[in-house]
C-alpha cells in the first residue's frame, strides 16, 4: 500500500510542479519592475530611460519605476544591479562608462559588466562631438590637427570626467594624429560649457546633444562627430574619421538595458521581445532620434559592448588611466 502510495506521489509531483513552474514563469512580471540610472535626473542616460519606460511599461503591464543611483561614473547605479535578485525586477539602463571603460580603469570595481550584467537589448547609441568657441580661428578638423601638431602641449580641451568616454575620445584623436593637448576634466557638461565659451579652454568633447543647441546659435563651431559617420541628427558635420589622419576613428556611447548575470532565460527573452518593439514603435523612435541617439535595436548588444571594450583597452592604456 505504502509502495503505491509513492508513486502516485512521485507522478503527481511530475505533473504538478512543471505546472507551478509553468505559472511561475508565465507570471512575469507580477509587481513593478526598477530600472536603475546611475546618473542624475536629466543627462542623457536618464533621458533615455524615461523615454523608453513608459513604452515597456505598456508592453509588460507593469509599472516600471526609474531609481537615480548616481555617483562614480554610473558604478553605484551598476553595482546595485549586480547586487539585485536575478530575476527580472531590478534592471539597468546602462551607458558605455560603468558598462564598459570603468572596470578597464578601476582595479578596486567591484563588479565586472561582462561576467556580472547580461546585456539584455541595446536602444541605441550617440556619437560625441569635437568643439570649439566660436571665436578661434580653428574651423575644421583639418585646421585643428594642423594647430595641435603647431603647438604642441599648448591647447587643452575639455572632457566630462577622466576615463569619461568623452575623454577616451579626446585620447583617440591625439593617439591617432600623433599630436598632443592637454586634458581638463570637469564635472559635467555645464561648467564644460562656460569655460569653453569663456575662453578657459579652447576646445571640447561634448554629447552631441549637449552641444547642439551651441552649435546651431553659432556660440560652438563642431569640429568633427566621433561616430565612424555622419550623424542623422547633425548631417552638416564631418566625421572626424573623414579626415585622413583620423582614419578609423569611431567611438560613441553606447545605452543599453542591462540584467544581474543569471537571470533566467525566460524572463530574458520576454524583456528582449518587448524592449525590440518598444524601439521599433515610431513616435518613440522620433522622440529618441530628436535626443541625437543611432537606433539599432537588431544589434547583438553583448558582442558590440565586448568588441567596444576591446576598442577602449588600448585607449586606456595610452592615456595611462588607472586607478589602483
Amino acid at each position: 500500500m505504502f509502495t503505491r502510495l509513492r508513486r502516485v506521489l512521485r507522478v503527481a509531483l511530475v505533473v504538478v510542479v512543471p505546472s507551478i513552474a509553468s505559472a511561475q514563469n508565465g507570471a512575469y512580471p507580477d509587481k513593478p519592475i526598477t530600472l536603475v540610472v546611475g546618473y542624475q535626473p536629466g543627462g542623457s542616460v536618464d533621458l533615455v530611460a524615461r523615454t523608453i519606460a513608459p513604452a515597456l511599461s505598456r508592453r509588460l503591464g507593469q509599472t516600471i519605476v526609474i531609481e537615480n543611483a548616481a555617483g562614480a561614473g554610473g558604478t553605484i547605479g551598476a553595482g546595485k544591479v549586480v547586487a539585485a535578485p536575478a530575476d527580472g525586477y531590478t534592471l539597468l539602463l546602462g551607458s558605455t562608462s560603468e558598462i564598459g571603460i570603468n572596470h578597464l580603469t578601476n582595479k578596486k570595481l567591484r563588479y565586472n559588466p561582462t561576467r556580472d550584467l547580461l546585456p539584455i537589448g541595446l536602444v541605441g547609441s550617440q556619437p560625441m562631438v569635437l568643439v570649439t568657441r566660436s571665436a578661434n580661428p580653428v574651423s575644421n578638423s583639418g585646421e585643428f590637427i594642423a594647430y595641435l601638431s603647431q603647438n604642441p602641449g599648448k591647447a587643452m580641451y575639455a572632457s566630462a570626467g577622466v576615463g569619461t568616454p568623452l575623454h577616451l575620445a579626446g585620447e583617440m584623436v591625439k593617439k591617432k594624429a600623433n599630436v598632443f593637448m592637454v586634458h581638463i576634466p570637469y564635472r559635467g557638461a555645464a561648467s564644460m560649457t562656460t569655460d569653453l565659451l569663456g575662453g578657459q579652454v579652447e576646445f571640447g568633447v561634448f554629447m552631441l546633444s549637449s552641444a547642439l543647441p551651441y552649435i546651431k546659435d553659432g556660440r560652438m563651431k563642431a569640429l568633427g562627430v566621433t561616430s565612424g559617420e555622419r550623424s542623422a541628427t547633425a548631417p552638416n558635420i564631418p566625421a572626424l574619421g573623414e579626415l585622413p589622419k583620423l582614419k578609423g576613428l569611431d567611438i560613441s556611447v553606447l545605452f543599453g538595458v542591462l540584467a544581474p548575470a543569471g537571470t533566467p532565460a525566460a524572463i530574458v527573452g520576454r524583456l528582449r521581445t518587448e524592449l525590440k518593439a518598444v524601439v521599433k514603435d515610431p513616435e518613440l523612435r522620433r522622440k529618441l532620434q530628436e535626443a541625437g541617439l543611432v537606433l539599432n535595436e537588431d544589434a547583438d548588444f553583448a558582442k558590440l559592448l565586448n568588441s567596444e571594450i576591446e576598442k577602449f583597452k588600448p585607449i586606456v592604456a595610452f592615456a595611462k588611466i588607472t586607478d589602483d
